[in-house]
């Protein structure tokens, strides 16, 4: 399974944009199954109605919640994080958690900021 971070999925939005076109054929060269977390169903839905612009098709997303479990998990990214003088943000630790606790592949434009999360069992799609 592939999650899709905020980043990907307004590329993908928006119809004029060429990194969109390519992480689109990416995904359908993958035949993996997509998703996005209820945390980045959040952050695009935010900046959808914050700009005024239509949002059915986000919900068309298939998305999964956070649980007790990934909870768990992210405030001990996040502590980890802290610790190595790299704080990360509360809501990126979480859709880092429930990725992991699915099993699934983060697609983020922003692989450097994810990169170091891969110690602590985050696998990017790469």
């Amino acid at each position: 399974m592939i999650i899709l971070d905020t980043d990907v999925v307004i590329e993908i939005l928006d119809r004029r944009s060429e990194k969109g076109d390519e992480a689109l054929q990416r995904i359908r060269q993958s035949e993996e199954d997509v998703a996005i977390t209820a945390i980045n169903l959040h952050e695009i839905l935010y900046g959808l109605q914050k700009f005024e612009r239509p949002v059915k098709e986000a919900m068309l997303l298939p998305t999964l919640n956070c649980t007790g479990r990934d909870a768990a998990l992210s405030s001990k990214i996040e502590l980890e994080e802290e610790k190595t003088g790299k704080p990360i943000c509360r809501a990126d630790a979480m859709i880092a958690a429930i990725t992991i606790n699915n099993g699934a592949n983060l697609f983020t434009l922003d692989s450097k900021h994810f990169s170091p999360l891969r110690s602590l069992g985050l696998k990017l799609f790469t």
